[in-house]
C-alpha cells in the first residue's frame, strides 16, 4: 500500500474545513440567492478547470479523488466558498468597490497556488501557465460569477434578494 503524502493530508484538512464553513456561508438571509451563487460557481469552475486540464495547462498530481483529472475539492468546495464570501461582501457595493474587494481574495489565492506549484506536488503548471494566468483567470471568474448573480438579482421580481 502506498503511503499518503503531506500534500494529500493538506488537501484533506482544508477540504474538511471548507465543508464545515460552507453551510455557514449558505445558510443566511436569502438562502436561494446563496444556493444560486454556489451552483453558478461550481458549474463555472468545473468547466473552466476541466478545459484547462484537458488542454494541458494544469495538472493535479496529488488528488483526493485520483479517478478524476480535475481538483474536485477546489471546484466544489474551496472556490465556491470563496465566491460566496466575495458575493456577500460585495452585495451592496458599487463597481469600483467590487474591484477593490477582489484583491483580498485573488492575491492570497494566487500566492498559495504559486507556492503549491513550485514547492509541492499539488498542482503543476504546464505549457507556459504562470502565476499571472491564475490571477487573471481567478479575477475573471469571480467577476463573471458576480455579474451573473447581479443580473439574476435585477431580473428577479420576487423579493428573495437581500437589499
Amino acid at each position: 500500500m502506498r503511503r499518503k503524502s503531506v500534500p494529500f493530508y493538506f488537501i484533506m484538512i482544508i477540504s474538511i474545513a471548507g465543508m464545515i464553513l460552507l453551510p455557514f456561508a449558505i445558510v443566511k438571509r436569502s438562502f436561494k440567492d446563496w444556493i444560486i451563487v454556489y451552483l453558478v460557481s461550481v458549474i463555472g469552475n468545473f468547466f473552466s478547470d476541466k478545459y484547462l486540464v484537458s488542454k494541458g495547462y494544469l495538472k493535479y498530481p496529488t488528488k483526493l479523488f485520483p479517478k478524476y483529472e480535475i481538483h474536485l475539492p477546489f471546484d466544489f468546495i474551496h472556490y465556491p466558498l470563496m465566491l460566496l464570501y466575495f458575493n456577500q461582501w460585495t452585495l451592496n457595493s458599487k463597481l469600483a468597490e467590487i474591484f477593490l474587494k477582489l484583491f483580498p481574495f485573488v492575491i492570497p489565492q494566487t500566492i498559495i497556488e504559486t507556492i503549491a506549484a513550485k514547492k509541492t506536488n499539488l498542482i503543476k503548471w504546464q505549457k507556459g501557465w504562470n502565476w499571472y494566468h491564475s490571477l487573471i483567470s481567478l479575477t475573471v471568474k469571480l467577476l463573471l460569477c458576480r455579474g451573473i448573480i447581479a443580473i439574476i438579482r435585477k431580473v428577479n421580481t420576487e423579493k428573495i434578494s437581500v437589499s
